[in-house]
Order: C-alpha cells, then structure tokens, then sequence
C-alpha cells in the first residue's frame, strides 16, 4: 500500500508561480513512476506531468511545455511539480499518481492517487 499527500497548493495571481510537493509513503517509492493531473470544475480529469522511475525521463501534456517542470528526490520520497506563469484557465484540484510503469501514468492507468491540493489563479 502506497500513500501519496499532496501540498503546496493555494491562490496565485495570474503569471505567477508555485511548487507542489507530493510526499509518498513506503520503502518502494523509488521504483514508481510519478505523474501529476488535474481536474478543473466542470471538466474531466486530465494529465499534466509523469516522471520514470529514476527521473531520466518526462513527459508533459501539450498545454504545460515549456511552463511546468516535474522532478522528483528518491531520497525524500517527494515528487514536484514547478508549475511557472499560471493562468487562471489552470484553476483546479492537482493530484498525485504512482504506477509501476510511465507509460501507464500518461494514460491515467495508476494503481495510487493523492487526496489532491486546490490550486487557485486570479485574473
């Protein structure tokens, strides 16, 4: 059993910036794929980030390239998500995922899901 809490969500002005942080529970972390999605109010849940095992390799759905960044510490058992010049269309619940394989966590195929952190942009 895997538990992921996610945090570092909150009110942001449009163009600005914050971090989310997702803290996982377990001895295994390590050998999960990470990914990040979100779920704004009226909308299906969509992906935003995944991240390998050993953080080699990322992936990022269209509308973040060049914006978000995803990044995780085995050490720390933490997966991140630097999410910069936020627009109020990105308001909405981030959640954390782990699967066993990155592939799956593109597809929202993941065996874990955080609680999720509200992220809200003013205009």
């Amino acid at each position: 059993q895997v538990q992921l809490v996610e945090s570092g969500g909150g009110l942001v002005q449009a163009g600005g910036s914050l971090r989310l942080s997702c803290a996982a529970s377990g001895r295994t972390f390590s050998s999960y794929a990470m990914g990040w999605f979100r779920q704004a109010p009226g909308k299906e849940r969509e992906f935003v980030a995944a991240i390998s095992w050993d953080g080699g390799s990322t992936y990022y759905a269209d509308s973040v390239k060049g914006r978000f960044t995803i990044s995780r510490d085995n050490a720390k058992n933490t997966v991140y998500l630097q999410m910069n010049s936020l627009t109020p269309e990105e308001t909405a619940v981030y959640y954390c995922a782990a699967d066993g394989r990155t592939a799956t966590i593109r597809q929202g195929r993941c065996d874990y899901w955080g609680q999720g952190t509200q992220v809200t942009v003013s205009s």
